[in-house]
């Protein structure tokens, strides 16, 4: 599916009640510096620190950008409110294997706006059932910071279960690293018997 955004035809991944999933392009640049420049939406990633401008547009949307063959689509989408485009900030569903489906990661990073409405359940639910029924996704893991409560919750939420807590040699510590960190993880046939148990 396509549809135009600031006269660029943009692919459209997938689509919620209330999201759209599409591709990025570069028009995404500024968003995405804005998105972590936040110190509360960076604070389990770098302590608070923004990426600098430079960063985004050398490093991470080449990042963004990238097609993942053994999945046969991007890892990383742009996510909007569907009712008015505004930009929300974007969610990861990536191999971990670039050439197979087997076992992709979840992720996502909202901008402050969308926080505790439910956005980053229903993407990553969307996701998942996307992964097992359409990709040939058998595994999918999270991993975040033990004291990233809200990010653990939407984890759980979207079905996902607690699997292991691990250790990282962090270069710049910070705030709550030295509790390591945990891994989620859910299956396919685990996803499918909750489907069929839940009326």
């Amino acid at each position: 599916m396509e549809f135009l955004k600031e006269g660029r035809v943009t692919y459209v991944f997938l689509e919620t009640e209330r999201l759209r999933l599409r591709a990025f392009t570069e028009a995404d640049v500024e968003d995405l510096v804005a998105l972590d420049g936040d110190p509360e939406v960076m604070r389990f990633l770098t302590g608070g620190a923004p990426t600098p401008p430079d960063t985004i547009r050398t490093r991470t949307l080449p990042r963004l950008l990238h097609d993942h063959p053994g999945l046969g689509t991007r890892g990383y989408w742009a996510a909007e409110e569907k009712s008015t485009g505004t930009f929300l900030g974007w969610f990861e569903f990536r191999p971990l294997d670039d050439t197979t489906p087997t076992v992709v990661e979840l992720g996502y990073r909202l901008n402050k706006a969308a926080w505790g409405r439910g956005y980053a359940t229903e993407g990553s639910r969307a996701l998942i059932a996307k992964g097992f029924t359409d990709l040939g996704v058998e595994r999918v893991t999270a991993n975040t910071m033990t004291v990233n409560h809200r990010s653990r919750r939407v984890m759980e939420k979207s079905g996902l279960t607690y699997l292991r807590t691990f250790h990282t040699n962090w270069p710049d510590p910070i705030e709550g690293s030295e509790q390591g960190e945990v891994e989620y993880e859910l299956t396919r046939a685990a996803w499918r018997r909750h489907r069929r148990e839940t009326p």
